[in-house]
């Protein structure tokens, strides 16, 4: 596995980071070439997350996106693996600041406790740090969601982000 403790240097394969804070505490990090409206439109608009969100790796597909981005509102991933269903993520926003933050919890757990997500996008020089922090209900639910490689396919999936944004900026709107 490789998620880095605090402290640890980044690894140069991947401008990806996931680096693991506390025991119940994961963040993810990555500067996306492109303006955080675009990096906001790409995460929350269901037919452009359906272009990015799975990593390309895996056997997998995004069938199903439904978001309705305000704080109250839900939103469902349902994913194929291998042309067959196999996973379901579903929550509610808690909150939604354009193009800046979202806020939203996850409630696809087995043991109904809800991991909390928070995404930042801090646009720089025409350029977005985008920061994911999961905060899971226990220490178990974070080695649970590590062992299953969710780490690994997060890294994967903001690589696709990257690039996604960047054909998004060159197109002609």
């Amino acid at each position: 596995m490789d998620v880095r403790k605090e402290g640890e240097p980044t690894p140069m394969k991947s401008r990806t980071t996931v680096e693991r804070k506390s025991d119940c505490e994961l963040v993810i990090t990555r500067t996306v070439d492109g303006p955080a409206r675009l990096v906001f439109q790409a995460w929350t608009t269901p037919e452009l997350v359906k272009k990015w969100w799975t990593p390309r790796s895996a056997p997998m597909k995004l069938v199903t996106c439904e978001i309705d981005l305000r704080p109250g509102g839900k939103y469902r991933y349902v994913f194929e693996w291998e042309g067959h269903p196999s996973f379901e993520a579903f929550g509610k926003f808690i909150e939604v600041t354009p193009p800046s933050r979202i806020v939203w919890t996850n409630e696809e757990q087995p043991t109904g406790e809800q991991a909390v997500s928070t995404v930042t996008f801090d646009e720089k020089a025409g350029k977005t740090l985008v920061s994911m922090t999961e905060v899971y209900p226990t220490k178990e639910a974070l080695e649970a969601a590590l062992a299953s490689g969710a780490a690994e396919g997060t890294r994967e999936t903001f690589d696709q982000l990257d690039d996604f944004v960047r054909t998004l900026a060159s197109s002609p709107s």
